[in-house]
């Protein structure tokens, strides 16, 4: 089983936070689930990478569509919302064994 990984920005004191992939709120226990300071997926979250080839091919009109997933973290610290967009996903391959 492929999870993806996002650690919590250093500044998050709780758990009180939102979780949002690709503008989707995300359900804690249900979507994720926390270990430590980090937010666990059990599904791979990809970030797509633009080749220059495919650049070139978008430059002439030519759509290549790929996953392209972003994970947004909303959070308080001292009563100032704030926002860490696109952070960094971490793909963890387990193997079902390890279950």
């Amino acid at each position: 089983m492929t999870r993806s990984i996002v650690r919590l920005p250093s500044d998050v004191e709780d758990e009180d936070f939102e979780v949002y992939v690709n503008g989707v709120l995300q359900q804690p226990d249900v979507d994720f689930y926390l270990d430590g300071r980090e937010i666990v997926f059990d599904r791979a979250l990809r970030k797509d990478r633009v080749s220059r080839w495919r650049w070139l091919l978008g430059a002439w009109g030519v759509g290549t569509y790929r996953q392209d997933d972003t994970v947004d973290i909303r959070y308080e610290v001292d009563g100032e919302v704030r926002l860490k967009h696109a952070a960094p996903v971490t793909l963890d391959h387990e193997s079902d064994d390890e279950l």
